[in-house]
């Protein structure tokens, strides 16, 4: 099983200063898929299959390439185990599960204007 230890991960710093660019938080999430990827994480666990299966739009390439992008970026563990064939499964780290609230703005947002 190949993950990073809990000691990996830094406390976030209080900025004193908070810039005015989204930009940065775009950059870190990726793509239009990685929203939708975030919400299956949200509730846990999953693997490859099972994010394909509750994304039915995405395609298995654009779907590597936003786990990919997502797991460079902090916001995801992929966890390895040596089985027949392969399982990996993909987890939220701290820094993940910190857009928890960024995500349930905009699905209050979307419910109040769509």
């Amino acid at each position: 099983m190949t993950s990073p230890s809990a000691t990996s991960y830094t406390i976030p710093k209080v900025p004193d200063i908070i810039e005015c660019s989204i930009e940065k938080t775009l950059d870190v999430i990726g793509g239009k898929w990685a929203f939708l990827v975030l919400r299956e994480l949200f509730c846990g666990t999953r693997r490859f299959g099972e994010l394909q299966r509750s994304i039915a739009s995405v395609s298995p390439r654009a779907l590597t390439s936003t786990l990919r992008h997502m797991e460079e970026k902090g916001v995801l563990i992929r966890t390895v185990f040596p089985t027949v064939p392969v399982t990996v499964e993909y987890s939220l780290t701290p820094k993940g599960e910190d857009l928890h609230q960024i995500v349930k703005e905009m699905k209050l947002w979307a419910a109040r204007w769509t």
